[in-house]
C-alpha cells in the first residue's frame, strides 16, 4: 500500500525515493482511487492506493520505478506503435504504459491525427496500464477533437483501463468499442448512424475537479 489514510487526509509515498507528500482525501466512488491526490500534486502513477507511484523528480524520463523494466523482464515502457489511417480515420495505436515517459509521444500522434484525419480511435489493446497524467492526455485529446466537431474514441481497452474509466467517471465521457474495427466501422462514412451524438458527445462538466484542471494544464 502506497497510500496512507488518516482520516480526512492522505500521505502518498513515492515507490521509487520514498518521498512523501499530504493531502486532503477526496471522496469517490471508490475509495481505493486516489487519482485526485495524485494529479493534484504533479505526481504520476496507478490511479488505485495500491500503486505505483512516484513523485515529480523520480515521475522525469529514464528515473521510473525499478529503472529499465525492460531489461529486468518486466513490461516495456510502451508508446505509440503506429498510426494507420483506415477510411477517413486515424487508429492511433497505443502499446505497454500511458505514463509520464510516454505522454509526450501519444499527444503528438494524437494531435496530429486530428488536424489530419479527424476522426480518431485510440487502440488500447496493447496498453497494461494508464496513470493519472494518460486519463488527462486523453480527457484533452477528446476536448480538442469535440471543438473541432470531431470524434475521439476508444478501443479494446482492457478490463483494468475500464475499471479505471468507470471509478473515474470518464467511461461516459468516451465512446469505447470492443475493436478497432468496430470503432472504424462507426466512424467511417458508411457507417455514420448515430455519429451526430458521439461527435456532440457529453463534456468534462460533472467529472472530478482535479481531472478537467490536470487536462487543461497540460
Amino acid at each position: 500500500m502506497t497510500v496512507v489514510p488518516d482520516e480526512h487526509r492522505m500521505t502518498l509515498i513515492c515507490d521509487s525515493c520514498g518521498d512523501t507528500t499530504t493531502g486532503t482525501a477526496c471522496v469517490l466512488p471508490d475509495a481505493e482511487v486516489v487519482w485526485t491526490l495524485v494529479a493534484e500534486h504533479g505526481w504520476s502513477g496507478s490511479p488505485f492506493a495500491t500503486g505505483p507511484h512516484r513523485c515529480p523528480r523520480c515521475s522525469l524520463p529514464g528515473l521510473g520505478i525499478g529503472g529499465d523494466t525492460a531489461a529486468q523482464g518486466g513490461q516495456p515502457g510502451g508508446g505509440v506503435l503506429g498510426v494507420d489511417h483506415l477510411d477517413d480515420v486515424a487508429v492511433v495505436a497505443a502499446a505497454g504504459d500511458i505514463d509520464a515517459d510516454t505522454a509526450d509521444e501519444l499527444r503528438a500522434a494524437l494531435r496530429q491525427a486530428v488536424d489530419v484525419c479527424g476522426h480518431v480511435v485510440v487502440d488500447l489493446t496493447r496498453v497494461h496500464l494508464i496513470d493519472a497524467g494518460g486519463l488527462a492526455l486523453l480527457v484533452r485529446a477528446h476536448r480538442d477533437a469535440r471543438e473541432r466537431g470531431v470524434v475521439l474514441c476508444l478501443a479494446a481497452p482492457s478490463r483494468f483501463i475500464r475499471t479505471v474509466l468507470h471509478t473515474m467517471r470518464l467511461d461516459g465521457l468516451f465512446p469505447i468499442f470492443a475493436s478497432p474495427q468496430e470503432a472504424v466501422r462507426r466512424l467511417s462514412p458508411g457507417g455514420s448512424a448515430g455519429l451526430t451524438a458521439l461527435v456532440a458527445g457529453p463534456d468534462p462538466r460533472g467529472l472530478p475537479p482535479a481531472v478537467v484542471s490536470d487536462a487543461l494544464s497540460r
